[in-house]
Formats: structure tokens, sequence, C-alpha cells
């Protein structure tokens, strides 16, 4: 699977918002009957003619009114025609006919949108000129599992345009103040209904204690929430020439570490600025002390961290089950500190994605959850419960059609991915320790495309070289080029980025069971996971 950090897939355009109506002119009982016109549609019953009024005779005044004899309706008519009684020097003159709407626009000049396409940026919410995220599946290429080679899955993100005030977003603003008004009705309605009830006793109870009285439990949502959200920290990360982006992190340790997103900071990685931001309104400035491409995780410090740092209580994801009760704290589009609920739909969903630079892609065997996560949701902490963390919000599949370099943001449709955090944690202590992640690997190159039916070791490695690494784990297990790796311990493999993914849940040194195909028969070998340092 591959998607954006967070995920696009093709989908259908939203389709244009309907045009409104025009607004009905009410006729004044003034206004002259209209003689349709010779084309019109249907026939229409004339109205009957009114008798003219007697001359009133000389002296009289005022002068004596025509009787206005309503004509009868006809059959099935409702209500029944009135009779006309607009003359010359009728006053206020009948309204001009309305001219029909063109097809699209709404009165007062509002034009409907044309179809937007929507994708999905990863968790980061962009501004400037560019931003983190990015994805989508490239050209397939070769790739080292365990490493990484020449045109991996993922893409580079592009920064969508600068959206206009004009269009949908003007008419969901009308619409809005629209609504403020009838509030605004209703509310004074509603008053004077209140007022009217004092007089005359109110039946209304109130409650015997205010909202800041109610004891809200540890397990529930508010409960961990209330614990969680002082811990989670909102990033904006900012390279040396302007464009960044805002995410997500949380307190690693009482040092003053904060976990997040590779994509989340990469932008700030050379040279450039990083802030963290607590719900609290105090913001600290940070800076990188590790990254991991492969893993999408990176580690910022801040610079003179307070005393108080309370860091979140790390879960174990490999005890995590489908159904479990998820909590997600992030800042979508910008919005710190939001808190979004869902479920665990789904263990070890193989997941690449982009870095948002283009140059390498990220793989994992993520958590799925339908807890809302949108751009800027990256980094951020994805809770149980009780309130510990077992992922780390990472990426997110979409509908959206306009694919990377797009003009609109696409927001959850419930399917967002996350790296366990049994995986995070473990790269997070190597960044903090040497400043650089180390890998699992097999020690050979794999195919990335999905047709393989497993992960097929290629006939080149990454710039002409072996497929297989000479003394490495795969060429001592007697592996070849040409062989289709179908297990990994119990875990079934289908591509070569599910293999990576999955190597890359493990740490070097462990030992793993193969499974492979070679000429048509099924053969299994144990070997040793190696190691490798950095991301290059």
């Amino acid at each position: 699977m591959s998607t954006e950090n967070e995920g696009t897939t093709e989908g259908t355009p939203v389709p244009p918002a309907p045009s409104a109506p025009p607004v009905p002119v009410e006729q004044s009982s003034a206004t002259a009957p209209q003689t349709p016109a010779a084309d019109a549609g249907a026939p229409t019953t004339p109205l009957p003619q009114t008798p003219p009024a007697p001359a009133a005779p000389a002296g009289d005044w005022p002068p004596p009114t025509a009787p206005q004899a309503a004509p009868a309706a006809a059959e099935g008519d409702w209500p029944a025609p009135t009779a006309p009684q607009a003359s010359q020097a009728d006053w206020p003159a009948p309204p001009a006919p309305q001219a029909a709407a063109p097809a699209g626009a709404a009165p007062g000049g509002w034009q409907s949108p044309p179809n937007a396409p929507l994708y999905a940026d990863a968790g980061t919410h962009a501004y400037g000129d560019g931003g983190a995220g990015g994805a989508g599946m490239g050209d397939a290429g070769a790739g080292g599992a365990g490493g990484m080679g020449p045109g991996g899955w993922g893409a580079s993100y592009q920064q969508p345009a600068p959206k206009s005030g004009r269009g949908r977003g003007g008419l969901v603003a009308a619409v809005l103040v629209a609504a403020l008004v009838a509030g605004g009705v209703g509310g004074g309605l509603g008053y004077t209904l209140a007022k009217n009830d004092d007089d005359t006793g109110s039946t209304t109870v109130s409650a015997s204690t205010g909202g800041g009285d109610v004891k809200r439990a540890a397990d529930t949502v508010a409960g961990v929430a209330q614990r969680a959200l002082p811990s989670t920290v909102t990033i904006e990360a900012e390279s040396s020439n302007g464009e960044g982006g805002t995410g997500t992190g949380f307190v690693f340790d009482t040092q003053g570490h904060i976990v997040t997103n590779n994509h989340v900071v990469a932008d700030a990685v050379d040279g450039g600025k990083v802030t963290a931001t607590f719900p609290s309104g105090k913001k600290y400035d940070a800076e990188v002390v590790g990254h991991a491409q492969g893993y999408d995780v990176a580690v910022i410090k801040l610079k003179n961290a307070p005393s108080d740092l309370k860091p979140l209580t790390l879960g174990d994801s490999d005890k995590v089950a489908v159904g479990d009760s998820t909590i997600a704290i992030g800042a979508p589009f910008g919005l710190s500190n939001t808190v979004t609920t869902g479920i665990i739909s789904a263990k070890n969903r193989p997941v690449a994605s982009s870095d948002g630079t283009g140059s390498s892609s990220s793989y994992m065997s993520a958590l799925q959850t339908d807890a809302s996560i949108n751009p800027g949701n990256s980094g951020g902490p994805l809770l149980d419960a009780q309130g510990n963390v077992i992922g780390i919000n990472s990426a997110i599949q979409s509908t959206g059609s306009g694919g990377l370099g797009g003009t609109s943001q696409s927001g959850s449709i419930g399917l967002g991915f996350a790296i366990p955090i049994n995986q995070a944690k473990y790269v997070a202590q190597q960044l903090i320790k040497t400043g650089e992640p180390v890998y699992a690997k097999i020690g050979a190159s794999v195919s990335l495309e999905d047709a393989t039916g497993g992960a097929k070791i290629t006939d080149q490695g990454s710039g002409g070289a072996s497929a297989i690494e000479s003394g490495g784990p795969a060429a001592k297990a007697g592996l070849k080029s040409g062989d289709v790796i179908t297990k990994l311990d119990d875990t079934v493999i289908d591509s070569g980025p599910t293999l990576i993914g999955e190597i890359w849940t493990h740490q070097p040194g462990d030992k793993v069971t193969i499974t492979y195909e070679r000429d048509g028969k099924s053969h299994t070998v144990e070997l040793t996971l190696g190691s490798r340092n950095g991301d290059s």
C-alpha cells in the first residue's frame, strides 16, 4: 500500500456545489396581471374581467369604488386568482421580472466552484511555499531489503497553491452569516419566552453543580485528554528559504526530547528553524537531534527545556488488538490540541510513504485506525484507552484525485496509519544516543513492484552492484537472484515494501525464518539480520 504522509489514491472529484435558486418576489395586490407569451407552455385560465366602477355624481367625495368581484377559482386551482387592481397610477410599480440565474451561479453573484480535486497530505499542514508531506506510488525500481534502492515508492510533495477567497469558500461564509443571523433571532425569541416564563413560573430544572465540578474518570476520553494534552506540542519547522509546515510531537523524556515524524522536520534539518508550542502557549526553540527517513521518525530537543516536563507513558504496540479504542492528538490543519477518537481497525498494515523531499521513502508495518487524522496530525501520539502511547500518527489514505501538486488538501476518510511505538521507541533511543538510525537488513535487493506475488530478489542491486551482498545474511542463507520471498516468520510477504517494513520491525541480530520460492518449489531458511547505519 502506498500513501502520502498521509497518502493518496485516485478518486472521484468533488461535485460542484448546487446553485442556489433565485429568491421568489412576492407580488403586491396592485400588480397588473401578466399576459402569457405566445410560446408559453401549458395554457392558463384567463382571469374574468372586472366590471367598471360607476361614475361618481358631481360633488361626491371620495368617489365610490368599483365592486371587487373575485372571480371563481377554476376547478382544482388554489389559491383562487385575485382581481387585478393595477392602474397606470399605481404605486409602487410592479417589480421587474427576475432574470433566471445562470446554471452554476447563486443569487448575488456567487459562482459555484469547478470540480475540485482532492489529495491528502501527510500529517504536516504546510505553509510558505512548500511543506512536508508527499506520497503516492512512483516508478517501481530496485530497493535493498532493509535498505533502499533507486526509484522506490513515494514522490515529492508539492505545496498547494493558495486558495482564493472566492468560490465555495465565499458561499460557505455567506451561509454561516445567514446561520448566525438566524441564530441571533432565535436567541432573542428564546430570551423573550424565557422572560415570560419567569413571570408565570418556570418549570425548568437547573443542575446542582457547575461544569467544573464534574468528576471525569481517568479512563474516559476526557480524562486521558486532560493528562496527555500538556505533554503534546505543535511543531513548526521552517527551512532556510522560508518553506515549512506544521506537525505534532510529544514529550519523550524529562531532558526535553520530543518525538515526531521525520517528514514534519525534514525542511529544517539543514540550517532551518524548529519551534515547539505547548497547549499553555509557551513556545520553545528546538534543534533536530536525529532523523530517520526510512522509519519516518525524528527527535528534536527543546532549548532551555522546563524542569517540569511530563513524558507520556509508552504502551506495548505488540499487545494491541483490533477493536481497541484509540485517541489521537494533533494539530489538524493548524488547529492545535485537537483530540479525536476511534479504534484500531487493522494491524501490520504495510505502508510506504515519502519523507517529503522525494529522495527516499519510509516503510512501516502500521497500526491502522479510523480516528480522524488530517494534515498537521503527523508526529502526534496515538493513545490507548488508558492514555499510553501505542503509535505515532504518520499517514492517511485519501480519495483525493488531485495527487501531488494538487490544489487542495484532503481530509480523513477513516484510514489513518501509525508507526507502532515499540519500533519508534527503539529508533528514538538510537537517534538520541548516536544521532543516526540503525536499520536491520538481510543483505539482498528486492523489487518494489506489486505484481511479483512476494518480494523478488532482483538481478542487480543499486548502482549495478550485486543484488546479493557478499558475506551478508542472505548470501550465508543461500538466497539467489530470482528467489521470491513469500513469508518472514509467520507474516505473509506480498511485495518488496512489505518485506522491508516487516524487517524494520526487528533489530539487528534478530533471527528470522525466511520462506521463499525457487523454480516453483518452496524452501525455508533461518538467517540472522545484519545492520546498516544511517540513511545513505
